[in-house]
């Protein structure tokens, strides 16, 4: 499938919201609320959702789950935004599985996180995103780099080695590396994409077509003013709404876990009806809370 905002230039769109996937209060897949989360993030600004991702607790769901979870987000908003689905894992074989389901579900487009935990060399790398292009089809895929999680980042003579596959299209960067970016922007075709929230602003001031946010859950129009304000050269603009931003990105990101404090943000908004999540990750205390429910309000987000 085509996604309906793919441009050349952003081709998963500008902003790309991380989904939570939401639970039942006895910890099972909540497909209903999940739909009405996607509808709402669309609504919100969104131009696209990342489904089975980090923030979706991916590590805990079942492949059976990311499937039925996929079509679901695909019926309630796949006709407006680009849907892409999270298909990494540290194990190729089940990652190569879980592509072609996304492929055959019908997702506009796979997040490939490099294998965690294994720590491959750059040939293992390389090899993973391989067998993946060979799984896809005509499917395109954003890298997803992270050195935090993976423990190994994607090297430049990989990225440059990956110029010869053209489903490989963007790089969700979270690596904090902003020189080394700037000489992806140069050196690379590959559309950079911030993954980052707080690292929102430089990125797109060196030349990042979008972002890839988890704040955009309850922001995402602040975000996308943020967007805008850099595509006008308007750089005053563009750090108050930064400024702006700040508290509740320390809010969300900077306590906890992401998964675990979007997900109490929008139980505090009435988004979805539980917080829970799945073990290792255990819920937002109650002084946490409290932090969240007091930067949402001062963001004029709650009343």
């Amino acid at each position: 499938m085509t996604s309906p905002l793919a441009t050349e230039a952003a081709p998963f769109g500008r902003l790309l919201t991380a989904m939570a996937t939401p639970f039942t209060a006895d910890g099972e897949l909540d497909l209903d609320a999940a739909a009405a989360l996607a509808q709402h993030l669309v609504e919100s600004g969104s131009d696209g959702i990342v489904v089975s991702g980090t923030t979706g607790e991916s590590p805990t769901t079942t492949g059976e789950e990311d499937g039925r979870l996929l079509a679901a987000v695909l019926e309630a908003v796949g006709d407006r935004a680009t849907i892409v689905a999270g298909v990494g894992t540290n194990d190729t074989r089940h990652t190569v599985e879980l592509a072609e389901q996304a492929v055959r579900v019908g997702a506009h487009g796979l997040l490939l996180v490099s294998p965690y935990y294994s720590k491959p060399p750059q040939a293992g790398i390389l090899a993973n995103i391989d067998a993946v292009v060979a799984a896809a089809g005509d499917t395109p895929i954003m890298l997803y780099d992270i050195l935090g999680r993976t423990a190994v980042e994607i090297s430049e003579a990989t990225y440059a080695e990956l110029e010869s596959r053209p489903t490989v299209v963007a790089v969700k960067d979270a690596s904090g590396d902003l020189a080394r970016g700037a000489r992806l922007r140069a050196n690379s075709s590959l559309a950079l994409y911030a993954g980052d929230d707080a690292l929102a602003l430089p990125w797109l001031a060196l030349g990042a077509v979008g972002v890839v946010s988890v704040v955009s859950h309850v922001a995402a129009g602040p975000i996308k003013d943020l967007i805008a304000a850099v595509d006008a050269g308007d750089l005053v603009r563009a750090r108050q709404i930064d400024n702006e931003l700040l508290p509740l990105i320390a809010a969300i990101m900077g306590q906890t876990q992401g998964a675990i404090a979007v997900k109490a943000a929008l139980v505090e908004l009435g988004v979805i009806p539980h917080a829970g999540v799945r073990l290792p990750l255990t819920p937002a205390t109650d002084e946490q809370v409290q932090v969240i429910r007091a930067a949402l309000k001062d963001a004029d987000l709650l009343a």
